[in-house]
Order: C-alpha cells, then sequence, then structure tokens
C-alpha cells in the first residue's frame, strides 16, 4: 500500500493540525465559531447531525482530564463516529516506542488524534510524524480548544468580539497563553493582571503584539490586578497551580493571594461583566464561591461550550468542507 503525503494545510486554506491559535488562520477561526453555533443549535433542537460516520478518534491522554476528555468523546459519538481513549499503561509508548514510530502507525488506523501532555513540543513531533490531524488537548504551553470555545461563549452572552476588553488575572499559564493568542487574533483588547515571574509566555506576547497591529487588537500586562479589571467586559481566571506545578503550591499561594477574582475585584470591571474559569475551580483560592456561584457567572455555559466547540473543531479536521 502506498504511504499517504502528509499535506500541512487542507484545500480549504485550515490548518492540517490544531496546535496554537496563532497559527491558525483568521478564516479558520471564524468558521469554527459559526459551526460550533450551528451545531448547538442542532443538538439543542434535537435535529441528527451524524456527520462523521465511520470516523475513528483516538484520545491519548498523559494528564487527566474532564471537560477534555468527555467532549471530545461525546461530541465525536454524536456526530457518528467513535472515540478511543489510548491509555499510556496500554500502548508501547510507555516501554519506549518512540513517537514518530507510533505516530505513523496510529496514522493507518485513526483518522485523528487528541493529545493532552505536558511538553509542547511531543504534540510538534505528533503533528510532523502524523498523516492524520493532531489536536492539542492541552500542553503546559497552550489549550486553544479551550480558547476558542471561550471565545464562542464570548460571543453567544456579548454579541460581538472584536473591541471588547478581556481582563485575565492570576497565574499567567497555558490558558491565559491561549487567550491573549485568541483576542489578537479576533480584534480584542486583552489586559492580563499577574505578579511578576508569573506571566504568560514572553514569545506569545510578542508574537500576539505583532498580529494585533492587523487586527485592531491590544495586549496589556499589568502587575496591578485592579488596573487590568478597570471596565472589562469579561473577567477570567483560572487555577493557580496547574497540573504539575503542585510542589510550588506554598510560593504561589503566597504570590498570587492579591490576585483572587472576589466581590471588591469585579466590581472594577463593567456592571454587565460576566465572569468565566475553565474549571476546575478551588473556591476560596484564586475565585470566591460568590463570584463563581453568581448572577454574573457563566462558567457552566462556558463548560458546555466545549462540547460544542470541540464537535466543531472535529467536522473541520476531519470531515469534508461543507455547511453543517
Amino acid at each position: 500500500m502506498a504511504h499517504k503525503t502528509r499535506q500541512p494545510r487542507r484545500a480549504s486554506g485550515y490548518a492540517k493540525d490544531l496546535l496554537d491559535i496563532a497559527a491558525m488562520p483568521r478564516k479558520q477561526v471564524d468558521d469554527l465559531l459559526r459551526l460550533a453555533a450551528s451545531l448547538k443549535t442542532k443538538q439543542q433542537k434535537g435535529i441528527s447531525h451524524w456527520l462523521l460516520p465511520g470516523k475513528t478518534l483516538g484520545l491519548l491522554f498523559q494528564k487527566p482530564s474532564t471537560r477534555t476528555r468527555v467532549s471530545f468523546e461525546a461530541g465525536m459519538n454524536q456526530l457518528g463516529g467513535h472515540a478511543l481513549v489510548l491509555a499510556m499503561g496500554d500502548i508501547q509508548l510507555s516501554r519506549g516506542e518512540s513517537v514518530p514510530d507510533t505516530a505513523r502507525v496510529l496514522s493507518r488506523y485513526l483518522d485523528g488524534i487528541v493529545i493532552r501532555t505536558y511538553d509542547h513540543a511531543s504534540v510538534e513531533e505528533w503533528a510532523t510524524a502524523s498523516d492524520m490531524p493532531v489536536i492539542n488537548g492541552l500542553t503546559d504551553h497552550s489549550h486553544p480548544c479551550q480558547a476558542l470555545s471561550d471565545l464562542l461563549t464570548i460571543q453567544e452572552f456579548k454579541g460581538r468580539l472584536k473591541g471588547l476588553t478581556v481582563a485575565y488575572v492570576g497565574d499567567g499559564n497555558n490558558v491565559a497563553n491561549s487567550l491573549i493568542e485568541a483576542g489578537a487574533k479576533m480584534g480584542m483588547r486583552m489586559a492580563v493582571g499577574c505578579p511578576a515571574g508569573y506571566q504568560p509566555d514572553q514569545h506569545v506576547i510578542d508574537r500576539a503584539r505583532i498580529e494585533a497591529e492587523s487586527t485592531g487588537a491590544a495586549i496589556e500586562i499589568f502587575e496591578n490586578p485592579h488596573v487590568a479589571v478597570k471596565e472589562a467586559d469579561v473577567v477570567y481566571t483560572d487555577v493557580w497551580i496547574s497540573m504539575g506545578r503542585e510542589r510550588e503550591q506554598a510560593r504561589r499561594l503566597k504570590a498570587l493571594a492579591s490576585y483572587q477574582l472576589n466581590h471588591r475585584l469585579l466590581q472594577r470591571a463593567k456592571p454587565d461583566a460576566i465572569v468565566m474559569h475553565c474549571l476546575p475551580a478551588h473556591r476560596g483560592e484564586e475565585i470566591t464561591a460568590d463570584v463563581l456561584d453568581g448572577p454574573q457567572s457563566v462558567v457552566i455555559d462556558q463548560a458546555e461550550n466545549r462540547l460544542h466547540m470541540q464537535k466543531a473543531i472535529l467536522l473541520q479536521l476531519l470531515g469534508k468542507p461543507h455547511n453543517a
């Protein structure tokens, strides 16, 4: 059998893989938002949308997951395909088989794979070796699927993206990196409040500011969270101690204590600002219970939209170009 030729881009102009939002054409993001909204409407109306019959998706998770795993697995099933969980202990990667060998073989079995891991270089290695689309389910560097679904949520609640101010406070982690990339691409003002030593990746910031010149976006980094949140349309936070950072717990809790998203900080934002958190949340640490569960919180809608955006991603990368 002839070996398949790896194509870096599909005929539609979309990137073959979803590794980072910065690498995606703006049209691809716009189309994902439209497609996700359409799929959500179909599901709410009970309209069958088996658009990926016979397709098989692999899920390779080296980090625990609730929303990423369930949304991709359920989403693939709802699209008429099948999701296959690849437990690390059950495949030969755990016994030293190389990523390129594994990727080339699985490309003959699967139509796509979602990888949730620590090192971002790992998903890049998978994408280089694979003929099938590779989707970054999360790395220590970025969380593009989360940020894309966040755009869907913001658009639903605010009616637009361009010109809005999104304030992110706390640890400048992988979620912050991807939100900055998303904001730059969609013409938003990103106001990030993080203590020194906990700010987002400088390369991400620099690259986003270059893109912002053509989209009308603004990327602003502050140490004072109250300055970052002032007049924001969206206030966003995430856990202070990400997976793999547990040994830093005491130091992180001390450094980030004044960055808690509480009622006092939220009052600095616009009165109709929405509160976002990608979950899981630690009530009493990065966010107080009254804010997380309060009337301005959209975190459950935000979590639901992971399902609809994952389905859009799968359909865009694994299916044929069409309108849902």
